[in-house]
């Protein structure tokens, strides 16, 4: 019998070896059924052992193949490299791609009940009532039609018996409509239609290429990857496209978009959907019928037959970064699997993260340059507010400068949006009588307080109380207060200073779940918000026209820590947010509070002058031999009590192999020094660029062996440092 070599999304070591029986079609990449240990697992055939391979040896054998077509070759050497390069078990990132295991098999199916043109011997109420909504609805479950009618389920089957109504068998998960390509889009301007051009002609040709749309925000990305992706559709009838957004917030704004465009909705994959909605897009991207799929960084795992071209919107991103599990960065992990795929990369972005620019002025990447807003629209003007010179009233936190400008904006009929990256009322929570600082237990995490719920959260572990009455530490009646603000408390301020104003927050408190996101900008844009105070979700995708004024209330927040790019993010924030504004006819502008205004990035923030920013970060990062002109890996561990950490990271740190340049620093206490009960220690791992850092680190793994308490995690480019 022929032996498959299977992957099991579980953290082995390596593949199995079975028989497969006669009569079993089994190919390599089938999704298939095998005994492990009592159970029998959901697992895939990496490859197809000649019959040779099993002589004297007792293999366990295949027991079923799924009705789902084969992982393609491409797919199952991307999930090996990836398990190489981010020295994880094979297996974990395999279940990675099994994220929604009911959708290996058919659709469910229910019963839907329509009008006959026979009508019944006995007519009651009731049954009148049913039948004009079976009418008016059309096909239906009988729960739906008893429910719209107002009378029982029963009604439903007397009809049926009847012959009044027909029942009939349905699929529960549909198909997703097919796109159109050839629908008219936006009239391009000769810049866009120039990357466009270079985008089709590269999608036509058929080969692997990465191209970095570097265009300022406004600038019309959006229309010129539309181009590619309608290039894409009409080349191959079976080319699938693979569209990454770095928030749920902004799959749902780019929905109506491409429905606009292609005439049909892209399937798509978050963590907000439910499992029917999750099992409904991972069987139809497995078969090849989802043509194009927008989704989040988790999305790049889906097992497409055929994928042909990817989109990285915002590719500078952060939140392109998986922190937790198999750490990854999508876009890269993007760029090898379409290297796999022989399909086309494309980064968009108005603020491109450093490694990404140098590519591109490397020739790695192709650089398709947009420097113009469309139509008359204009870059907003960006004004630093010193608040060393200027600062807010006491226990306030919006400067007489941005007030003014706010009150000019409301009385123009304009809108204001006001950022601050800090959800909730205060970042902390001090008790006046003792001064004790209210923590996460077993965390050394601060509680944020939430006065619109009353209630103190930790935005790391999820952790959340009601807001006590006394000092828990020292029982005193009403003592505690939130320190610095939120969102909530600066919605507060300007209620005082606006009461005519309308005000939101949009927050990922505020906008939990696609209608509540829908809903908010959907006002937005109606004009029905005057002022919207929100966190970084504001940042990104949003167009909204009578948006002319954007505060950004603490520009210095980013700042703070040894982040590595500490200043690059804060400028790429601070341009996006700032980017809202004036996106119509009407001109924007930024006052951006902060109490640095000397520094690189508030001076290239004013100036507009990304670029020379862009050349001091380079410097400084060639001359320390850090991303990315070197290499960086993060060993991350933890234990229950500070004693077994340190034992722990002292034998870790006898083990280090030796390596040409390789420098290991640490171990640390991690800046979270405790979360969950357990403590923490990092070591961080610095390598020239050449250097195969992955298989340094798995040959360090590979010497320990570390008590059972202790937790060990590889995190290879590393951009946390928490």
């Amino acid at each position: 019998m022929p032996v498959a070599r299977i992957l099991f999304p579980l953290p082995l070591p390596e593949p199995f070896d079975y028989a497969v029986p006669p009569g079993l079609d089994v190919q390599a990449g089938s999704y298939v059924s095998a005994p492990l240990g009592k159970h029998e697992r959901l697992g895939v055939v990496l490859e197809l052992l000649p019959d040779s391979a099993g002589e004297g040896r007792t293999l366990k054998e295949v027991a079923a193949v799924y009705p789902t077509p084969p992982m393609s070759s491409a797919m199952r050497d991307f999930i090996l490299w990836a398990a190489r390069y981010t020295v994880s078990h094979p297996g974990h990132v395999l279940g990675m791609a099994l994220r929604s295991r009911g959708g290996l098999s058919p659709s469910p199916t229910e019963t839907v009940y329509e009008a006959t043109d026979a009508a019944p011997a006995r007519i009651t109420e009731a049954r009148t009532k049913l039948l004009e909504a079976s009418r008016r609805l059309g096909p239906q479950s009988a729960s739906v039609l008893s429910e719209a009618a107002g009378v029982s389920a029963g009604v439903v089957k007397g009809l049926a018996d009847a012959g009044a109504l027909r029942a009939r068998s349905v699929a529960t998960d549909l198909p997703f409509d097919p796109p159109d390509p050839d629908r008219k889009g936006a009239v391009l301007t000769a810049e866009q239609a120039e990357a466009a051009d270079a985008l089709k002609q590269s999608v036509a040709a058929g080969a692997f290429a990465t191209f970095l749309i570097d265009g300022v925000t406004g600038s019309g990305k959006t229309e010129v990857y539309f181009e590619a992706i309608a290039e894409a559709l009409r080349a191959d009838p079976d080319s699938q496209i693979l569209v990454l957004l770095p928030e749920i917030a902004l799959t749902q704004a780019i929905l109506s978009r491409f429905e606009a465009r292609f005439g049909a909705t892209p399937a798509p994959w978050h963590s907000g959907l439910s499992d029917r909605e999750r099992r409904r897009t991972w069987r139809e991207v497995a078969n090849g019928r989802a043509r194009i799929v927008i989704g989040a960084r988790s999305a790049l795992f889906l097992p497409f037959l055929k994928l042909k071209l990817i989109i990285i919107d915002e590719e500078h991103d952060g939140s392109y970064k998986q922190e937790d599990g198999v750490t990854y960065h999508a876009r890269d992990m993007a760029v090898m699997r379409a290297k796999l795929e022989d399909a086309i990369v494309v980064l968009a972005s108005a603020t491109p993260a450093l490694e990404t620019v140098v590519n591109a002025e490397t020739g790695r990447y192709q650089r398709l340059q947009l420097s113009a807003r469309p139509g008359a629209s204009r870059l907003p003007d960006v004004d630093l507010v010193d608040l060393r010179k200027a600062p807010p009233e006491r226990n306030h936190w919006l400067s007489p400068h941005l007030i003014h400008a706010m009150q000019e904006t409301l009385a123009a009929g304009e809108q204001t949006l006001l950022f601050l990256n800090r959800r909730g009322y205060a970042p902390l929570v001090i008790c006046k009588s003792c001064g004790e600082r209210l923590k996460t237990p077993g965390t050394e995490n601060w509680l944020t307080e939430h006065r619109y719920t009353g209630r103190l959260v930790c935005h790391v572990t999820g952790y959340s109380i009601p807001k006590p009455k006394t000092c828990p530490q020292c029982g005193a009646a009403d003592s505690l207060m939130g320190v610095g603000p939120g969102v909530e408390r600066v919605a507060e301020e300007v209620r005082v200073l606006m009461p005519e104003a309308r005000i939101e927050i949009f927050s990922s408190d505020t906008a939990q779940g696609g209608e509540a996101t829908r809903g908010i900008v959907d006002r937005m844009e109606r004009g029905e918000i005057d002022v919207l105070i929100g966190t970084q979700i504001v940042a990104k995708g949003h167009n909204f026209p009578n948006l002319t004024l954007v505060g950004v209330v603490d520009a210095d927040s980013g700042m703070k820590g040894g982040d590595l790019r500490a200043g690059e993010r804060t400028y790429q924030l601070l341009s996006q947010v700032a980017g809202r504004a004036g996106r119509a006819e009407r001109p924007g502008r930024a006052l951006v509070q902060t109490y640095a205004p000397d520094n690189p990035a508030m001076m290239a923030l004013a100036d507009n002058n990304r670029d020379g920013f862009l050349q001091i970060e380079r410097d400084v990062r060639a001359e320390l031999g850090l991303p990315p002109f070197g290499r960086l890996a993060a060993m991350i561990l933890s234990a229950p009590s500070a004693q077994m950490v340190d034992e722990a990271a002292q034998d870790i740190i006898r083990n280090a192999p030796n390596g040409e340049g390789i420098e290991v620093f640490g171990p640390a206490p991690a800046p979270i020094t405790v979360l969950r009960g357990r403590h923490r220690r990092r070591f961080l791992v610095k390598s020239p660029k050449n250097i195969d850092l992955s298989a340094y680190m798995a040959a360090w793994t590979a010497r320990l062996k570390l008590p059972n308490p202790v937790r060990m995690s590889v995190d290879i480019d590393p951009y946390s440092f928490l």
